[in-house]
C-alpha cells in the first residue's frame, strides 16, 4: 500500500510541477509520475538529511514540487531536439 501512496503523491507532485513550470510539456502521465516520484525522493532525502522538516509536513510537499521542477528542467534539456 505504501508504494501505491508514493505513486499517487508522485503523480500529484508531477502535475503541480508541470503546471508551475512555464512552457509547453508534451510528456505523458507515466513520465509525469516518474519525475514526480523522483523529485519527491530527492527532496525528501535532502530535507530529512539536513533536518529542514519531518515526514508529512507541508514544507516536504513544497520541496517535492521544487525537486520535481528541477528534474523537469533537466529532462527538457536532455530531450531537446
Amino acid at each position: 500500500m505504501n508504494i501505491l501512496y508514493t505513486i499517487l503523491i508522485g503523480f500529484a507532485v508531477g502535475l503541480v510541477a508541470r503546471a508551475l513550470k512555464p512552457g509547453r510539456d508534451t510528456m505523458g502521465w507515466i513520465m509525469t509520475t516518474v519525475l514526480g516520484v523522483a523529485g519527491s525522493m530527492l527532496a525528501g532525502f535532502a530535507g530529512h538529511s539536513m533536518g529542514w522538516y519531518k515526514l508529512g509536513q507541508v514544507p516536504g510537499f513544497v520541496a517535492s514540487v521544487v525537486g520535481s521542477m528541477v528534474l523537469l528542467v533537466i529532462y527538457k534539456l536532455l530531450t531537446r531536439s
